[in-house]
């Protein structure tokens, strides 16, 4: 049976659904890469809720696919910008969410690292700044997770240049109890983020970002590069000093980076593993062995969906993150917290569709191609 699916220009296009999925299983943890998935959260559909209001998350569903990628070996990258930071999720959800997962980890032994930044503020000094930083790393850390120390909207409108960045940046590191992940947001993720680290230079962004690290050694686990440059993120990682990882936030060049070359590999903390969890699990479990060529392979053929779901604006890759997630019966809607849900068009939530079914993601072929015929039907198209 075939489903027609519209395309852009308007014309509807047949699409042959797979009737199997890819077979894989559950497994452990990776021994050759730190891999986390940055999660998405499942809306509470039935809230009465506007798109401003607080976030109405359903909690038992948002655990539930934690549950899911950890189950395939991966760790969870939790409240960061997948899970809507800053667009729908505020920081009295995220505090929450962070409690919540933190719990979850530890009771199924799952690997978990939490977002901290400052977006219960909007601007201010400095002093402020460094003081609401200071409070989301002090729920992180209470929580028992790892944190990500996230880029800072108030600190990119307030920092007057290099400088600033390495005093807020050194007085956090300088307290973490524990190695944290810094985490550097380019501004095709967020408008808001441009010229951070104190330049719309890259170059020279570059050598504050390092300048960081290279201070503080002991206390940085890794840098979370999300430029989508892979060359810039290699130039990057070979310039880290011994021992401090980089988790690549690629999402169009995850493939080679993980790979790796002769002079080192990336790990990762990708939002894109969100909807390719038990696929990315797979191969990195092929790569444990050490066949880098196994795991591009598997990865390789990924890298179309990915660039898709996130195309520009990049900012809106949620929606087909989520959307992916009710078609794969991960939830029993599509519903987002600030109704994210009407982010991007029919025509891009079809080639999202069919770009996972080809490669087999829904675990229910028939569920997925059921609700994708719902969806169209609700925007008159008749598939």
């Amino acid at each position: 049976m075939t489903i027609r699916l519209p395309a852009a220009d308007g014309t509807l296009r047949r699409h042959e659904p797979r009737t199997e999925p890819l077979a894989v299983a559950p497994g452990t943890p990776f021994t050759s890469r730190t891999v986390f998935a940055a999660a998405h959260v499942v809306a509470d559909p039935y809230a009465d809720v506007s798109p401003d209001s607080p976030a109405a998350v359903d909690w038992d569903a948002t655990l539930a696919f934690r549950r899911h990628l950890w189950s395939h070996g991966l760790g969870v990258a939790e409240a960061m910008d997948t899970a809507q930071r800053g667009m729908g999720l505020e920081w009295a959800g995220a505090a929450e969410l962070i409690r919540r997962s933190a719990a979850e980890a530890r009771a199924v032994g799952g690997r978990i690292a939490c977002g901290v930044g400052t977006d219960q503020i909007t601007g201010g000094t400095l002093a402020g700044i460094r003081a609401a930083y200071e409070e989301q790393l002090a729920v992180a850390e209470e929580a028992g997770a790892q944190a990500v120390l996230m880029a800072s909207r108030a600190l990119a409108a307030t920092a007057g240049g290099p400088e600033d960045y390495l005093e807020v940046y050194g007085h956090l590191l300088r307290q973490a109890a524990e190695p944290v992940i810094l985490h550097w947001l380019g501004p095709m993720f967020d408008p808001a983020l441009e010229g951070y680290w104190g330049s719309s230079d890259l170059d020279a962004a570059t050598d504050t970002f390092l300048e960081v690290v290279a201070a503080h050694p002991d206390k940085v686990d890794g840098v979370k590069i999300s430029l989508l440059d892979a060359r810039r993120e290699i130039d990057l990682r070979r310039r880290l000093p011994r021992g401090v990882r980089c988790y690549t936030g690629d999402d169009f060049h995850y493939p080679e980076l993980i790979a790796g070359d002769e002079r080192g590999f990336s790990d990762a903390l990708l939002g894109v593993f969100d909807p390719l969890g038990p696929l990315a699990g797979e191969a990195v479990r092929v790569l444990d062995t050490g066949d880098a060529q196994g795991l591009r392979a598997l990865l390789d053929p990924t890298v179309e969906l990915s660039r898709h779901l996130f195309r520009p604006p990049t900012r809106f890759y949620k929606t087909g993150v989520v959307f992916l997630a009710w078609l794969a019966g991960h939830q029993s809607h599509f519903t987002m917290v600030g109704g994210l849900q009407s982010a991007r068009s029919l025509p891009h939530l079809a080639r999202a569709y069919e770009l996972a079914d080809t490669l087999g993601l829904f675990p229910d072929p028939e569920l997925a191609q059921e609700r994708m015929r719902t969806l169209l039907s609700l925007h008159g198209v008749t598939p």
